[in-house]
């Protein structure tokens, strides 16, 4: 949802094996920021790529990962959430 803008890149990982996209050492060692929605995926993250996550800030939104994709409650959390941090 934030990949239409012009001033940023972004890339959608998971962190679980069965993932759609799982997350990579690339993947972390590219970011500048990763956002996680729970504190045990941030726990995950930090655990499984400690050697990647030199210079990417990790920011946990404290939402739920209970939504269906594209769910438009979601969309909102994600849009007040993100947004702050990429101004």
């Amino acid at each position: 949802m934030f990949s239409t803008r012009r001033d940023i890149e972004v890339a959608s990982a998971g962190t679980n094996h069965d993932a759609d996209t799982p997350l990579t050492h690339e993947l972390v060692a590219w970011a500048d920021i990763i956002f996680v929605m729970e504190k045990v995926h941030r726990t995950k993250l930090q655990k499984k790529f400690k050697t990647s996550l030199k210079q990417a800030r990790v920011i946990c939104l404290d939402i739920p990962d209970s939504y269906e994709f594209m769910d438009i409650e979601l969309i909102d959390l994600l849009k007040a959430r993100v947004s702050r941090y990429l101004v």
